[in-house]
């Protein structure tokens, strides 16, 4: 199970390095492994295989999401809700929970997304599980969410006071029990609730407020490419809608250089390039850009 467990977690630092070809090829012997455990006779190691196997499926859930079959990650997410509830993980069905309303939110079903987020972050808080890092972690990473729905949803005063509760909260988490493996946990901390917040402050129209907050970011180790890949897309866009062509450029070169493969991965990167190169000046460093990313002549 130990090492079971270890392959789950590299699959999910694999993910978030965007090394999703890896991912897809590791997942069916993941997903057939844990389904092994589960038959096991011993009650321990069924639920620990049951634990497995609903993380396995969430990560094959996220990865569908970035190839865009969002219908099929829901199916894959049903049954890891499935497989978490046969497990002694009290914090494993509200994590696979936050996934789902992540992908209602790339379709488009806001309120489902926000409505799922806050009843699930209520359930953590109600049980109690608040008081252990793991467990604020998990409450906290579906108070952003439920935040980022709000804000889609135009309910810009919903969303700041959802933020304002994660903040004032993500300052405990160093201060909590520490549990088992990070990787296995939702991402919430100090820098992952300023990296919101920039995030928000881009979609808000507020260019500005996004740029001043991302000044004051702290990033730690705790914070996985991925995330560090949105919080450069945010700032390249906010200085695109300041009018700032060489502060953009600036920003997604600095995002080439610690997340390539994110970038080619990422629609957005590709969309500020495409603002940027319709520009009748082009700043230094563009061009790179555009043929890394196939955009241009």
């Amino acid at each position: 199970m130990t090492g079971l467990r270890e392959q789950i977690a590299d699959g999910w630092t694999q993910y978030h390095a965007a090394e999703f070809d890896t991912v897809m090829k590791a997942l069916p012997d993941l997903i057939a492994d844990a389904r092994t455990v589960t038959a096991s006779t011993d009650d321990e190691d069924r639920k620990g295989g049951f634990a497995a196997l609903g993380k396995a499926l969430q990560l094959a859930g996220h990865v569908a999401v970035r190839m865009g079959k969002t219908d099929l990650a829901l199916i894959g997410l049903e049954r890891a809700i499935d497989a978490a509830g046969r497990s002694s993980d009290p914090l494993l069905r509200p994590m696979i929970v936050n996934s789902v309303a992540w992908t209602y939110q790339r379709q488009g079903r806001l309120s489902d997304a926000l409505s799922i987020a806050l009843h699930a972050a209520g359930d953590i808080r109600d049980a109690g599980h608040t008081g252990t890092a793991d467990g604020l972690k998990v409450w906290g990473a579906l108070t952003m969410s439920a935040a980022t729905s709000a804000a889609r949803s135009n309910d810009y005063e919903h969303a700041a006071a959802l933020m304002e509760k994660a903040e004032a909260e993500a300052a405990r988490v160093t201060r909590l029990p520490q549990g088992g493996d990070s990787r296995m946990v939702s991402v919430f901390s100090p820098s992952s609730v300023r990296i919101e917040r920039v995030r928000l402050a881009v979609q808000y129209g507020h260019p500005e407020d996004a740029l001043a907050l991302a000044k004051g970011i702290r990033l730690g180790k705790d914070v996985p490419p991925s995330w560090r890949t949105w919080l450069l897309l945010d700032v390249a866009r906010a200085h695109t809608d300041l009018g700032d062509a060489a502060g953009a450029v600036k920003a997604l070169e600095s995002l080439r250089r610690v997340a390539p493969a994110w970038m080619q991965h990422h629609t957005l990167a590709v969309a500020i390039v495409r603002d940027l190169w319709a520009l009748p000046n082009h700043p230094p460093g563009l061009r790179s850009l555009a043929e890394f990313l196939g955009v241009g002549d």
